[in-house]
């Protein structure tokens, strides 16, 4: 080999040498990491300010009395940072969402040979101990591309991390022991109208072995479906049979009751303008038969609960929803004082805005079921208009409307921050003995409520039709109608 060949040989080595050298360290100072991700620049204390966390040019730096106790390895890029209670020990955590070479760390599944050389997203947990960080968990690659994350414990249970995607689309992960698991944010709502029982309904099931059964059984599927089963009972419970009664003052036998709750509802709105056909006495027994059977009743309290309960809250999958419910009268009949509290009316514009407030703090939806309207109109009136504004201006997130016993409109309003809000003004008949055309045409609403990137919203909504069906005497049941139907 002549000298000239070994010098030009050299050279092509060396050069390669550099290129290497230079793409290794490009490489390894995160010049190819995605062009996406959105680096955070900031300062905040963790453990009630004990330790101060600087993240700035993709390195977490800690201080604590002043001096600079911990920072993150060279291998280490973060992305982003928060101190929070993620394990519900009632102490904080470091979370550093963040980007290394390799999936997985130094101890590999057992059944992986090599790891993937790229560069890779991750969550690390700390815990601040004895004014040092000690790594509580590492893990591998997150499975997704996380655009932004944050931590939600508005009072629940266990607190969740909030994972948001390049799609805006938002995910939820609760400490599991060990690790993170990735819970279903996607609740699902049926909401049925009013279940009227006249007399020859009542008169019907109690022939029937006193099992009311049959006024659920086409619905079952649907309650069992979806994760909260709403429904508005609209006439007080009783077991005396010598209360049992039809229009104007009714009383209906307390086998319907436990109908509903064989059925699987999960809540039960009971303001209404019958609600005090039996006196303070009916709206006590129906609250507390609901109570025992751990189904939500809402709208009344019993004489046992003297001071006021606005609003009561259900829980699903860590998404916190508070259910109110009001009626814009009791057909004349007069409140007692001794217990004030017991119907919840639609009548003082500011107790309803401190209401919905003190709701709102106290959880992350807002449900307001509402008994108003002109009975067998098809449209809402002035009087439900006016609510409905106050309801938007005070962020409630859906509305559901009853005692029109007519299907109305609904839709979804928006105000001008941005806010959504869904409003069903009127759901019509669940079951009822009315004859009027419009009143055996009901219709039971659907709602999704998912998590998304700006906070819990309604990701989908429809109102599906039912129809009651008179199968002969006293024998009514409500059913999905054909489409010809309507």
């Amino acid at each position: 080999m002549t000298k000239k060949i070994f010098f030009k040989i050299s050279i092509i080595l060396l050069t390669v040498f550099i290129l290497c050298i230079s793409f290794y360290f490009l490489w390894s100072n995160g010049t190819f990491l995605p062009h996406w991700i959105e680096w955070e620049n900031k300062t905040f204390s963790g453990k009630s300010g004990k330790y101060e966390i600087h993240l700035s040019n993709k390195t977490v730096h800690i201080n604590y009395g002043g001096a600079l106790i911990w920072s993150t390895a060279q291998g280490i890029k973060v992305q982003d940072a928060i101190s929070f209670d993620i394990d519900n020990d009632h102490e904080d955590e470091l979370i550093l969402l963040c980007w290394k070479i390799g999936r997985y760390g130094k101890q590999k599944p057992f059944w992986l040979k090599n790891d993937d050389p790229k560069w890779s997203q991750h969550i690390f947990v700390y815990e601040y101990e004895q004014e040092q960080i000690r790594p509580k968990w590492m893990s591998s690659y997150i499975g997704q591309d996380v655009a932004r994350f944050t931590a939600n414990n508005k009072e629940a249970p266990s607190s969740r991390l909030l994972l948001t995607d390049l799609n805006g689309i938002t995910t939820s992960w609760v400490w599991d022991s060990w690790g993170f698991t990735k819970e279903d944010t996607d609740i699902s709502f049926v909401v049925f109208g009013d279940n009227l029982i006249h007399e020859p309904i009542y008169r019907y099931g109690l022939q029937n072995n006193g099992s009311f059964h049959f006024l659920f059984e086409n619905f079952k599927h649907t309650i069992s479906q979806s994760d909260i089963a709403v429904i508005n009972q609209e006439t007080p419970l009783t077991d005396n049979p010598s209360h049992y009664s039809d229009y104007p003052k009714f009383g209906t036998p307390v086998q319907v009751g436990q109908a509903i709750a064989d059925a699987g509802f999960d809540v039960v709105t009971c303001a209404t303008n019958h609600i005090l056909d039996k006196g303070q006495e009916g709206v006590h027994f129906t609250k507390k038969f609901f109570d025992s059977r751990q189904i939500l009743c809402v709208g009344i309290q019993s004489m046992d609960e003297t001071g006021y309960v606005p609003y009561e809250i259900i829980e699903r999958n860590g998404i916190r929803f508070a259910v109110l419910n009001y009626t814009y009268g009791t057909n004349g009949m007069k409140i007692p004082d001794e217990n004030p509290h017991m119907v919840h009316l639609l009548d003082d514009e500011e107790q309803v805005r401190n209401d919905i407030k003190a709701a709102q703090s106290d959880a992350d939806f807002i449900i307001l079921f509402v008994h108003w309207g002109s009975e067998y109109a098809n449209q809402p009136d002035a009087y439900q208009k006016k609510w409905t504004q106050l309801f938007l201006e005070s962020k409630v997130d859906v509305v559901v409307g009853t005692h029109p016993h007519a299907l109305q409109p609904y839709e979804l309003l928006k105000d001008n921050s941005g806010h959504e809000m869904l409003v069903y003004y009127s759901i019509g008949n669940f079951i009822s003995a009315q004859p009027e055309k419009y009143c055996v045409k009901g219709g039971f609403a659907n709602f999704t409520v998912s998590l998304t990137s700006s906070g819990y919203k309604i990701t989908d909504y429809s109102l599906q039709p039912l129809v009651i069906i008179r199968h002969g005497k006293g024998n009514f049941t409500s059913a999905p109608p054909l489409y010809h139907i309507f």
